[in-house]
């Protein structure tokens, strides 16, 4: 970037929202994986469609590489500006610009977050369901498809999504989906946008379908003698006709540190938390009747259970403070972190799949058991070739074996750099197909260049 390249940049969004300084730049190098960090050349802030528009045309005429940036929470280096260029954060666009209670409904530029979004639409009665757990923007958790431990009942990112701004590699701005509920009109383009990463365009607004608060919750914490006890109770349950809205495992060893890190007095087993909610607390006390007894057909040590927000929220707070907890135990280390999913009658076989193959690593494991979907977070040292190779031969294994299982090789933290290795073996020609679309959108390869494909 010289000095006329800046200009310009700053005619577009203002002197103040241009940067070339050295902090700036690595913040903006680096999400939350153990990827290697490369410098952006600038950053911008946008304040409205109309500026990224004409910052992505400024960039396709200047054949300078684009990535979009919302909270760099993302664990595949999906964010990464792996070619330098432009990053063009989006966090100046945080406005709630309409809630529309009446339809259930909420329009929001992309860099919301999403926990405030919530906070928000609370006063209404209304929340926006997908919950990853991070502070992530609605842009990032759309781009990305964001799960997190309530979609075994409310889904994913993209259940959500009913209309879209996107700005096009060029500058060009389209508008996707309408407000109905539904549409059988002509390809759905939401879907394609949502989850591509950026790499197709930039998403600067949306529309978001919300859902009614719950009257009631019941909470239960289960803990069991081994591994297969808890995961065979998550097959029991969901096989049950129950629907939680959430169900998490986590090992043994995640609770150990937990203990440590958060001084929690917890049981240190595999264990297991639920989440159900609905209308009727007598209904809720008489599913939590029945969850109880397949827990104790299955060997429970200990149950413990409460209904009430206070009590909910008293056990997923520890669910959300799991990876930070694990960081913090390994200062020096960073994180490898494993991210697959299986079709829910096979979870047992590859939870016990992931406990041999990292047996020998600093490995915890935890996650998303009703979606069938399994995270291994493990410390060690990237620095140490002959180390990280073991550890990352031990997430090929079980990306390899997901996919043998017919899962996938990433259950919501997208492909990014990190699994771009196995989109061949998981998609076939598809693959091809995806490469065409995004030829034939970004002709040049400038829109987050260096994610999902090999």
């Amino acid at each position: 970037m010289d000095r006329k390249d800046l200009q310009e940049l700053k005619t577009i969004v203002g002197e103040e929202w241009v940067s070339t300084g050295d902090s700036v730049r690595e913040l903006h190098s680096h999400d939350e994986s153990f990827h290697p960090w490369v410098l952006p050349d600038v950053v911008v802030w946008p304040h409205s469609t109309e500026e990224v528009s004409r910052l992505v045309r400024w960039a396709y005429d200047h054949k300078v590489p684009v990535t979009p940036w919302g909270a760099g929470t993302s664990l595949e280096g999906n964010p990464i500006p792996v070619k330098g260029g432009m990053v063009i954060d989006l966090q100046e666009m945080d406005r709630i610009l309409e809630i529309r209670q009446g339809d259930f409904q909420v329009d929001v530029e992309a860099g919301v977050v999403y926990k405030d979004l919530n906070k928000e639409l609370r006063r209404y009665g209304l929340f926006f369901p997908p919950d990853p757990g991070a502070a992530a923007t609605i842009g990032g958790m759309i781009g990305n498809n964001a799960s997190g431990i309530r979609t075994v009942k409310y889904g994913p990112t993209r259940e959500y999504v009913l209309r879209l701004v996107v700005v096009l590699p060029g500058g060009e701005v389209i508008r996707v989906g309408n407000r109905a509920r539904k549409s059988s009109s002509g390809y759905d383009l939401l879907r394609l946008f949502t989850g591509a990463e950026g790499t197709l365009g930039i998403v600067t607004e949306a529309t978001l379908r919300l859902v009614g608060l719950p009257e009631n919750f019941m909470a239960l914490r289960a803990t069991f003698p081994t591994v297969s006890d808890a995961t065979d109770t998550v097959f029991q349950v969901m096989s049950s006709g129950l629907v939680p809205s959430a169900m998490e495992f986590l090992d043994a060893e995640v609770v150990k540190v937990l203990n440590r890190d958060r001084e929690l007095e917890l049981e240190e087993s595999p264990t297991l938390l639920m989440e159900f909610d609905g209308y009727s607390e007598e209904g809720l006390k008489a599913e939590m009747a029945f969850v109880e007894g397949i827990c104790r057909e299955n060997r429970s040590l200990l149950i413990d259970k409460g209904i009430g927000p206070d009590e909910r929220n008293r056990l997923w707070e520890i669910r959300h403070l799991t990876f930070e907890s694990i960081k913090r135990a390994h200062p020096g280390l960073e994180p490898l972190i494993m991210d697959v999913a299986v079709p829910l009658s096979r979870y047992s076989e590859m939870v016990a799949f992931v406990k041999e193959e990292v047996s020998d690593l600093t490995a915890y494991l935890f996650g998303h058991a009703g979606d069938g979907n399994i995270h291994v977070v493990v410390m060690d040292r990237p620095g140490d070739e002959a180390r990280w190779r073991r550890v990352q031969e031990a997430n090929r294994r079980v990306v390899l074996k997901a996919l043998e299982l017919e899962g996938t090789c990433t259950g919501e933290h997208g492909v990014g750099i990190g699994k771009r290795e196995f989109a061949a073996r998981e998609h076939g020609e598809a693959l091809e197909v995806m490469k065409r679309i995004k030829e034939t959108l970004d002709p040049h390869g400038l829109m987050n260049p260096g994610k999902i494909f090999p």
